[in-house]
C-alpha cells in the first residue's frame, strides 16, 4: 500500500513538472526591434522615458527590496514663442584623432552629418531655457538662461545616442551640464554651442 501510494505521489509530481515546463516553453517571446537605419523626418515631440532612481531601483525601505521603479513618461512641451524665434543650432565636434575642432550649424527638426564619419545627428526640440519637472520637459522664458536641444546621434545607421530604447538625449549649452551629460564616443565629441534666432 506505502509502495503504491509513494509511486503515486512521483508520478503526479513528474506529471506537474513536464506539464509547468510546457507552459513556459510555449509562452511567445518579445519581438526584438530590429535597428533598419536612420527614420526619415524631424523628431516629433512625444513623450519619453526616463528612469527616475538610479539603475531604476527602489530607494532602501521603500516599497519591496530590488522592485524596479516605473519608468516616468516625460511629455517635451515647446512654447510657441520659442518655436517662433529660434531656428537652428550651433554644434562644437571635436575630432580627437585629428585633433580638431569644428563648429556646425543645423536647422531646428533638421539634421547634421559629421565630416569624415558614419554619423548623423537629428536636430529636435531647442530650449533656451530648459527646465524639467515631474513629468514635463519644456522652457521656463524665451532666454538662453539654459540652452538645450534634444538628439539622437546615428552611426552607421544605428542608434548610440541616447542609448536604445530611449528616444531623446540632450546636450546643453553650459560648461558643468556638458561635463554631467557627456556624450560618450572613441573619436567625436559632441556639445551645444548656442541657439540663433531667426
Amino acid at each position: 500500500m506505502k509502495k503504491t501510494f509513494s509511486v503515486l505521489i512521483v508520478v503526479v509530481v513528474i506529471s506537474l513538472l513536464i506539464a509547468g515546463c510546457k507552459k513556459k516553453e510555449e509562452q511567445p517571446q518579445p519581438a526584438t526591434k530590429q535597428q533598419s537605419g536612420i527614420p526619415q523626418g524631424p523628431i516629433v515631440e512625444t513623450p519619453m522615458s526616463q528612469p527616475s532612481g538610479p539603475e531604476g531601483q527602489m530607494p532602501p525601505g521603500h516599497g519591496m527590496p530590488g522592485a524596479a521603479i516605473p519608468k516616468v513618461e516625460f511629455q517635451v512641451v515647446v512654447p510657441q514663442e520659442v518655436k517662433d524665434h529660434w531656428a537652428t543650432v550651433k554644434f562644437i565636434v571635436a575630432d580627437k584623432v585629428q585633433n580638431k575642432q569644428l563648429e556646425i550649424s543645423a536647422p531646428i527638426g533638421g539634421e547634421l552629418k559629421i565630416p569624415d564619419s558614419n554619423m548623423i545627428v537629428k536636430v529636435g526640440p531647442f530650449l533656451p531655457d530648459f527646465r524639467m519637472d515631474a513629468n514635463t520637459i519644456t522652457s521656463s522664458s524665451n532666454e538662453p538662461n539654459n540652452p538645450a536641444v534634444g538628439v539622437i546621434v546615428y552611426e552607421d545607421g544605428k542608434q548610440i545616442f541616447p542609448e536604445p530604447g530611449k528616444k531623446l538625449g540632450w546636450f546643453w549649452a553650459r560648461k558643468e551640464l556638458q561635463m554631467m551629460h557627456l556624450f560618450q564616443h572613441q573619436r567625436f565629441t559632441l556639445n551645444l554651442k548656442e541657439g540663433v534666432r531667426k
